[in-house]
């Protein structure tokens, strides 16, 4: 059905005349005989209309709100697409006039090289259009602000889609029907480290490289690390992880409370900061992995963990991914707690070396990079033992330590840059137009290895350049293929083929990098129409113009070819 917002209550307002008709007639006395002016006569028919329209009026609005019709709580607990008419959306130039003297012309952008780059990533898996570009990119620098844009693009019906680091991988900003694009970069605050409570709260354009530097000097960390470039609002927006994950948990985990603005630019904030509340509804859960469709965060309040005392990286090689993914099953199966278990194939191993993004040369075999940590080197020399049997049970031909702490970052960077890694070789060595697919999948730890395989095995099979990597210990893994313009459809059907795997061990489309507009699809194939319409119900109550990040994650259009 249509937003709520615009549909008519189950019976049709009284016109004015009609309300006090009915009303008079029910209650009133006959009228006085006719006064001996005309004037007055004029001015009194005018006093009574006025009054009894306003009692009609009064009376109408008193009895809609103690006897609501049905129509205005529909009875359905989903919204179906087909319910819906298309979306109305107004005029973006009206609410540039209203920004102007908020922002300034200094904040408000129209340059088509700046609409470009609020439009498309290059390692984006999807690209726009030429037409889908933003009409312009305004630059709020605080939440009040936001505030502001949001309620003039609310009165206007005007599309906005959110933006901080770019670095989406599944379209997720594309602008699908124009607007605005806010740009949040001007919000990189870190307004609060809590030591003594182990938290911090940052404005949502702080890169979590940054703050995991600025973390260093209070022996703290936080536990997400993505991809470079990722901010902790567009972090928030997939529910992004990284190597961490299997230890420290995803931005699920990690998120104490949220600042958001709503469609409506209605400001609230999740919670408080204990870590435990059994207060109200999970606002926090709402929020995360939302893609920026229910509200755009502004501030986030984030757990925090000590550094561990003490530390190791190694590098284990082995014969086939199979023996690596089964290695990483049993450390999980035994209970071996590794604070980071990452898997990179042969073939990233290759890429590694070739691009020197290290000056360390590897084995270029399926590989794992393990991190071990805790308290006292008994712990982490506990971890290794444990680790090394497990490991040579499933015929390791490598097992290195790094010898000292710029060794440790480099043997982790080179699992950090894989994606570029993988870009890098392909422009240098396949064509320097080539592009790249990365996508994701997570299993069930006990299918890991069937997976990984399979996938591997139709890489090689139909002759497409590219890499396995994967946050292995919970099951997370990611295929970066490299391809031509005419090799797409080939691609592709690689994708499908890995995402099906995936939902045939009851896995999901994507472990980390969310939907976006490149996932719509898959996503059906997860979720029951039962379940998106749930959804869909959730964001109409929340954006009932459908003005938050159109299009993305599921269909809000009953044209929309997608149709999940």
């Amino acid at each position: 059905m249509f937003p709520l917002s615009k549909r008519l209550v189950g019976k049709r307002p009284l016109k004015p005349l009609q309300s006090f008709i009915r009303f008079k007639s029910a209650s009133a006395p006959a009228p006085p005989p006719p006064p001996p002016s005309n004037g007055f006569s004029l001015l009194t028919v005018g006093s009574v209309f006025a009054f009894g329209t306003l009692l009609g009026y009064s009376y109408y609005s008193w009895s809609l709100s103690k006897n609501p019709p049905e129509s205005l709580f529909p009875p359905s607990s989903i919204t179906k697409l087909d319910d819906l008419s298309p979306p109305k959306y107004g005029d973006t130039e009206l609410v540039l006039e209203e920004l102007l003297p908020i922002l300034g012309p200094d904040r408000i952008s129209r340059r088509r090289d700046t609409l470009d780059t609020h439009s498309d990533a290059y390692f984006s898996t999807d690209h726009p259009t030429d037409e889908q570009r933003p009409v312009a990119v305004v630059y709020p620098q605080s939440t009040e602000e936001v505030s502001l844009i949001m309620k003039s693009c609310h009165k206007h019906r005007v599309p906005v889609v959110p933006f901080t680091g770019g670095t989406s991988l599944e379209g997720h900003f594309i602008p699908t029907r124009k607007g605005i694009c806010i740009d949040l970069t001007r919000l990189d605050k870190i307004i609060a480290v809590r030591k003594e409570d182990l938290d911090v709260t940052v404005q949502a354009a702080v890169g979590w490289q940054r703050l995991a530097e600025y973390l260093k000097d209070y022996n703290l960390m936080f536990g997400p690390d993505p991809g470079p470039g990722a901010c902790i609002g567009g972090m928030v927006g997939t529910s992004c992880s990284g190597t961490n994950a299997a230890r420290w948990g995803t931005m699920k985990e990690n998120v104490i409370s949220l600042t958001v603005v709503l469609a409506d630019g209605t400001v609230i904030k999740t919670k408080k900061r204990p870590r435990k509340s059994a207060a109200g509804y999970n606002l926090n859960g709402l929020f995360i992995g939302s893609e920026g469709t229910l509200g755009i965060v502004t501030e986030a309040t984030l757990k925090l963990n000590v550094i561990p005392k003490y530390e190791n990286v190694a590098v284990v090689s082995f014969p086939t991914i199979a023996d690596a993914g089964n290695a990483v099953a049993t450390f999980v199966q035994e209970g071996v707690q590794l604070d980071a278990m990452e898997l990179l194939d042969d073939t990233m191993m290759h890429y590694v070396n070739v691009i020197n993004q290290t000056s360390l040369k590897y084995e270029e075999a399926p590989t794992l990079m393990l991190k071990f940590g805790g308290l006292s080197e008994d712990t982490v020399k506990s971890q290794i033992k444990a680790v090394q049997k497990i490991c040579k049970e499933h015929k390791n031909t490598g097992f290195k330590f790094a010898r000292s702490e710029k060794e440790k970052a480099e043997l982790w960077n080179a699992r950090k840059v894989a994606l570029w890694s993988t870009i890098s070789y392909g422009q240098e060595y396949i064509d320097q137009d080539i592009q790249v697919w990365a996508t994701d999948v997570a299993v069930p730890i006990s299918k890991l290895v069937e997976c990984l395989t399979d996938t591997k095995e139709e890489l090689i099979r139909v002759g497409l350049a590219g890499a396995i990597v994967g946050h292995v210990g919970d099951g997370n893994y990611h295929a970066m293929i490299l391809f031509k313009k005419s090799d797409r459809e080939k691609t592709a059907k690689v994708v499908q083929h890995m995402i099906d795997r995936a939902l045939a061990v009851d896995g999901t489309v994507t472990g980390e990098h969310g939907v976006g507009w490149g996932k719509k699809p898959y996503l059906l194939e997860e979720l029951s129409p039962d379940a998106i319409g749930l959804m869909r119900k959730i964001k109409l109550a929340l954006d009932p113009y459908r003005i938050l990040n159109p299009d993305k994650v599921f269909a809000i259009d009953p044209r929309d070819e997608s149709k999940n």
